[in-house]
């Protein structure tokens, strides 16, 4: 059964006197003055209708907090592009889609790429004594990079990876054992699995088997 989204509501920033009550197009030429109280009205008053637009897309909480996100971004950046010819919310979810579309895209690639690069990163490594001097300063490379890069992860990040790869927990119960919800649990697995993709791909020299 698909979930139905849950309701996010956006922060109001304080905002000047009268500044709710000013049109759609007074917002648009308060924000094209660079008005900073203007563009926050914007996004109080379409965060939750452009969230909802997302989510029935993706099913995916995380993801949709990430597009709306880059979603207003964009409006701001691209503001002076509205000529007013559609109203500013259908122009705003032109944007939220093409941003959609464009997650998709890379998620589809991110999938592929994942599937593929799995299998090579969880092989077993080869003993240390077996290795060429070559392969040793290789897997040397290889442990240094992912010691950089998991120092930058949280301990909650780390427990994820190894209660999903090491314990082989399925997401549920990860998410019942962390606290966390299913979506954040997905994400926080692509996240871990790229620090390895990352480190694998950093020109190091791949030890066979």
């Amino acid at each position: 059964m698909a979930r139905s989204p849950v309701r996010h509501t956006a922060e109001r920033p304080p905002l000047r006197s009268g500044v709710q009550t000013l049109t759609d197009a007074e917002l648009v030429l308060g924000i094209r003055d660079g008005d900073e109280g203007h563009f926050n009205e914007l996004y109080a008053r379409y965060f939750q209708r452009v969230y909802n637009f997302t989510f029935v897309r993706v099913r995916n909480h995380a993801d949709t907090e990430e597009i709306v996100q880059e979603t207003f971004t964009a409006v701001f950046r691209s503001v002076e592009a509205f000529r007013g010819q559609s109203s500013l919310l259908s122009w705003i979810y032109g944007i939220a889609k093409n941003t959609v579309n464009n997650h998709l895209r890379r998620l589809r690639t991110r999938d592929g790429w994942m599937e593929n690069a799995e299998p090579e990163l969880l092989r077993p490594v080869p003993s240390l004594s077996s290795c060429t001097p070559e392969e040793h300063l290789s897997l040397r490379r290889y442990a240094d990079a992912i010691s950089e890069r998991l120092g930058a992860a949280s301990d909650w990040q780390a427990e994820v990876f190894v209660l999903r790869h090491v314990e082989n927990l399925s997401i549920p119960e990860i998410s019942r054992r962390t606290a966390r919800s299913s979506d954040a649990i997905r994400s926080c697995l692509y996240r871990m699995k790229r620090l390895f993709v990352e480190a694998s791909q950093g020109g190091f020299v791949t030890v066979g088997p």
